[in-house]
């Protein structure tokens, strides 16, 4: 299930067998506190694999938060999903910033970097070729160069 799931991420896992009631409880109740702050809580008891591309994104972002981590990497979280669930994502992704939680992205959607990003860091071809707040990064001559073939238009 979902919250099955979840609780296999805890970061108690390994001691899960030593105090299993006690903490088989707080992690049932952390799994249930990420589904709830992620508006997916009637998902719980759901067999995982018949979630929605969708809910699964959802789901991967709770066994993230499992952990209590301090710094997450969401690999283009803006994949594949439609347009109310990426409002949905990013607002999620905001509020885990407000929370004190880093949050590192790899996204090819540049409006949604500049809509969410406090600092952004470009690269081409492995290599960093500019760093800043997202207005200077727009404006950068070797982005635009390396993104948009410094702005020459094309027949």
């Amino acid at each position: 299930t979902v919250l099955e799931n979840l609780i296999a991420q805890s970061q108690y896992q390994g001691l899960r067998n030593l105090f299993r009631p006690a903490i088989a409880s707080s992690e049932e109740e952390k799994a249930m506190e990420m589904l709830e702050f992620l508006n997916i809580s009637r998902l719980a008891r759901e067999e995982a694999r018949s979630l929605s591309y969708g809910q699964k994104k959802l789901m991967d972002l709770a066994a993230l938060l499992m952990s209590n981590p301090r710094i997450i990497l969401l690999d283009e979280p803006a994949g594949g999903v439609n347009p109310t669930l990426l409002a949905t994502i990013v607002d999620h992704i905001n509020e885990l910033n407000k929370r004190g939680l880093t949050v590192l992205i790899v996204e090819h959607n540049m409006n949604l970097v500049m809509e969410i990003s406090h600092k952004v860091v470009v690269m081409a071809y492995g290599t960093v070729i500019a760093e800043g707040d997202p207005l200077t990064i727009q404006d950068d001559p070797s982005v635009l160069e390396a993104y948009l073939g410094g702005g020459q238009t094309h027949d």
